[in-house]
């Protein structure tokens, strides 16, 4: 009986550690389509997506590791992307109702670095534009549906 109630704390707790990755994942993921955008129109580097790009696969190898939290953030992911692919309009319209819509910048960017806040592109859709949160939520998912003998040893 303990045995089962650890699984489901440790399965809770990949679940909330899931969503609270999301939101870091969905923006970090922006800000990096935004920052290649700006390197790619300047046609110069872009060492800012670069930065943005490793937070994100960092810390997409850690939910990796751990199925209910993979699962926990990468079915909004590929929700979110799916949204983009299929209804645009719909998409942007939620993507505005999100925190950092027209605030500006994130936290973490400053406005003279990275501009983030256009007229009619709220966060989030350069990034499901191009299916980046397709790509991140179908790769969460498949990792979170690994046999049991491969999946990492903080499910079991």
């Amino acid at each position: 009986m303990r045995v089962k109630r650890d699984r489901h704390t440790r399965r809770l707790l990949g679940a909330v550690a899931g969503l609270a990755a999301l939101v870091p994942v969905y923006y970090l993921t922006e800000a990096a389509a935004r920052a290649l955008r700006a390197g790619n129109a300047a046609f110069a580097p872009a060492p800012a997506a670069l930065g943005y790009l490793a937070a994100v696969a960092a810390i997409v190898v850690l939910l990796t590791a751990w199925p209910a939290a993979a699962l926990a953030c990468g079915v909004p992911l590929a929700a979110a992307g799916t949204l983009f692919a299929l209804d645009l309009d719909a998409a942007v319209g939620v993507a505005g109702t999100l925190p950092y819509a027209r605030s500006g910048g994130l936290p973490w960017s400053a406005p003279q670095a990275a501009p983030w806040a256009e007229l009619g592109e709220p966060p989030g859709t350069l990034a499901g534009l191009t299916g980046l949160y397709a790509l991140l939520g179908a790769l969460l998912v498949l990792s979170a549906l690994l046999p049991a003998r491969l999946r990492s040893i903080l499910d079991r």
